[in-house]
């Protein structure tokens, strides 16, 4: 696990249709987290560029989750441009399934950008889906936590620097691949907090436990209720409840 402040191991998603609406956020919760998840809602709406640019300009670091899967020259290519944003994109995300000379192509276009490039982190399965989807709707033969490790030993063999997977794939993700290869950790809800559309989830303090480096939390904090505090204040609530676990 990389050695960081409780609060900044806490990344926002900021899964907003305007500017506007993910600007106030930033401006409420920037320096109480560790960065802001941007993704295809917002960037679809104003542009990649644009975006990126706006975040960082609040003081916000940026993890762009655009969860590339194309053919590898695409891919790579895709990669690149995102480098070019400059340093404030600390991470961004590919799909595993897009295969193996996929995630080799994204690492070389990012090796070669310099040591100022963002993290690559494979996507492996989305915490929306559980067993019996992975199995009747796509096909997966074997169990659920078999195959997001066989995805996570896959991006690490490719080169990328880690994985984003649900909390309850974690433990067998770090027995699988050490303890180097990063882990982002969707799904992750406090326990005053609804769960969501979410299947597969977690306290923040427990996937921090089983090994998680980053967690990626939206409506939690950016939907706060008034009786929680509303974001600023439970963006703190969650920090707090991860320094006490330490």
């Amino acid at each position: 696990m990389v050695a960081v402040a409780p609060h900044e191991r806490i990344l926002v998603a900021l899964d907003v249709a305007d500017l506007a609406s993910a600007l106030a956020l930033v401006e409420q919760l920037r320096g109480q987290v560790g960065g802001f998840k941007v993704g295809m809602e917002l960037c679809t709406a104003m542009g990649v560029p644009q975006v990126v640019q706006a975040v960082a300009a609040q003081g916000g670091a940026v993890f762009l989750d655009l969860k590339f899967c194309d053919i590898p020259n695409t891919v790579a290519g895709a990669v690149r441009s995102a480098c070019a944003l400059g340093p404030a994109v600390r991470m961004l995300t590919l799909h595993c399934h897009g295969g193996a000379a996929m995630l080799r192509a994204a690492a070389e276009a990012a090796r070669a950008a310099g040591p100022q490039r963002p993290l690559l982190l494979g996507v492996t399965v989305m915490t929306s889906l559980d067993a019996a989807a992975l199995h009747a709707e796509l096909g997966v033969a074997g169990s659920l936590a078999e195959h997001v490790v066989h995805l996570a030993q896959m991006a690490q063999a490719c080169g990328l620097d880690g994985v984003v997977a649900s909390p309850h794939e974690i433990a067998a993700i770090r027995e699988a691949c050490g303890p180097d290869l990063l882990i982002v950790t969707p799904g992750v809800r406090p326990v005053w907090a609804s769960s969501g559309d979410q299947r597969r989830v977690m306290t923040p303090a427990e996937a921090v436990a089983a090994g998680s480096d980053y967690l990626v939390i939206g409506r939690p904090i950016t939907a706060a209720p008034a009786e929680v505090g509303g974001p600023h204040e439970a963006a703190l609530r969650i920090a707090a409840e991860l320094q006490a676990r330490n």
